[in-house]
């Protein structure tokens, strides 16, 4: 039998505490290493690959290029016991969203959908109403589809007016569906970092997911916008935040760059995670993991 997500319940709560700390590798989920991966690997080798680095849970994000290979990549999912965490999502119920909700149902499975938006500010509180109901029956129909076969839909904050978290929260009051929630994601929330606190409290009862990177102040500007974790200044008080907070969901780890080997980017961030885990539990740390993928 293919693995189950774990917790893609029909009703949006804090995700399931696993047995040991949230920053534990058996709560990691790989993120970003489909397209982007420097060595292009099928489906078998990437499977092969999480494998080797302890990762057992995936979501599956693609190009064009990559669904008619979705059986195989379920397949190889299976053979080496990783799970399907999350599947990126198309921005409507279009031909190949159908096709993915098919082929979920097919083999019986409940992965959370991960859905991206966009759009400028707004500019009047009129505006910004209509673009609530708009955003709202935009996700309606994604998110009833998702619910006849078992699925959650977390909105995936990717910058722009959908990327707001606020924004986020208000179509979920508009939408008052029990299988709809939040994926946040650190490299897509830059612009958040010092209110990242109030942010979390907010979006706690709906988050869904949380995908971890390193973070500093002027990332963006620097060119630093994807950086592996334990790189940054502002990583160990975010994470203690997360640590802090009760909050007991998947945690995302990506790659996310066409230029690096998506095994050797997700084992930095693993040892970035390590050593600031290690910190958070006060426990000995030792020096600063040196990246192979990445360097200033």
């Amino acid at each position: 039998m293919i693995v189950l997500i774990v917790g893609a319940s029909m009703r949006v709560r804090a995700g399931d505490a696993p047995a040991k700390s949230i920053f534990d590798h058996s709560n990691i989920v790989a993120w970003c290493i489909v397209p982007y991966d420097a060595k292009q690997r099928n489906p078998e080798d990437r499977a092969a690959m999480l494998g080797r680095l302890g990762i057992h849970r995936f979501a599956y994000d693609w190009r064009a290029e990559h669904l008619p290979h979705l059986e195989e990549e379920l397949a190889a999912l299976q053979r080496h016991h990783i799970e399907l965490t999350a599947v990126w999502f198309p921005t409507t119920l279009n031909t190949d969203g159908k096709f993915i909700l098919e082929t979920l149902e097919k083999h019986k499975l409940r992965p959370q959908i991960w859905l991206m938006g966009g759009g400028k500010p707004t500019n009047s509180a009129a505006e910004q109403a209509a673009r609530v109901e708009s955003e709202s029956e935009r996700v309606r129909p994604i998110a009833e589809a998702a619910r006849r076969i078992g699925c959650v839909v977390a909105l995936y904050n990717h910058e722009g007016w959908f990327g707001e978290p606020e924004n986020q929260l208000a179509i979920l009051d508009r939408l008052k569906m029990d299988n709809v929630g939040i994926v946040y994601n650190f490299h897509h929330g830059h612009a958040h970092v010092y209110r990242f606190a109030s942010l979390l409290e907010k979006m706690k009862p709906h988050l869904l997911a949380l995908n971890l990177n390193g973070m500093e102040t002027g990332a963006v500007p620097a060119g630093h916008q994807i950086m592996p974790l334990g790189q940054g200044e502002l990583d160990l008080g975010m994470l203690k935040l997360v640590a802090a907070s009760g909050w007991r969901g998947p945690v995302g780890i990506l790659n996310h760059t066409t230029d690096a080997d998506a095994e050797a980017r997700l084992g930095d961030n693993l040892a970035g995670l390590d050593w600031l885990a290690a910190q958070i539990d006060g426990k000995p740390a030792g020096p600063r993991p040196v990246p192979a993928s990445w360097k200033r």
